[in-house]
């Protein structure tokens, strides 16, 4: 029963994306609330992340548009107790706030449904250690068009910060897109 569900709500996210009636043609913008859930050694620290975006993307090709975007997260950082022999210690890891700022490119398999990726830096601003980030983002998602020319754009994706070592999230943003 859960297969059948699974692929009936396949089969109409499909359906529903090559719906083009109120498609956005040419340049737009994207207001969106950004939602990160850290793996690997970022989860170690934080709990998650939530911020705002601003993506632009033109048309440069047939289904290929080129994006550019500017964001801000702020990660909630974790509360860690430490154990050395008979003594334990108590303390939180202090919230990180970065501004990741990306090119690059989608590309629409159907009307509404894209995959595409991002490269870029993430400006970290952190208590003693401030820097920049090589950040990449690879990610998928649905634009699904309202009247006049406006869409809601979900999308999910993986991006990754490297600096000394790698660290990443899986992402969720929700925004709303207008012609321009």
């Amino acid at each position: 029963m859960k297969k059948l569900f699974l692929l009936t709500a396949i089969a109409g996210v499909f359906a529903f994306g090559n719906v083009s009636a109120q498609k956005i043609k040419g340049p737009k913008l994207g207001i969106g609330a950004d939602f990160a859930i850290p793996v690997g050694n970022l989860s170690n620290g934080y709990k998650f992340g939530y911020g705002g975006s601003l993506l632009f993307q033109t048309p440069i090709a047939p289904k290929l548009n080129f994006t550019a975007s500017a964001g801000y997260l702020s990660m909630v950082g974790k509360t860690l107790d430490f154990y050395y022999g008979n003594y334990s210690l108590s303390g939180k890891v202090p919230n990180s706030n970065v501004i990741p700022v990306k090119v690059g490119a989608r590309y629409f398999v159907t009307d509404s449904f894209y995959a595409g990726g991002e490269v870029g830096a993430a400006f970290v601003s952190e208590d003693g250690d401030n820097g920049t980030a090589f950040a990449y983002a690879p990610g998928i998602g649905l634009e699904l068009p309202l009247a006049n020319k406006k869409a809601v754009d979900l999308g999910v994706r993986y991006e990754g910060w490297s600096k000394n070592s790698s660290v990443g999230f899986f992402g969720l943003r929700v925004a709303y897109n207008f012609g321009i």
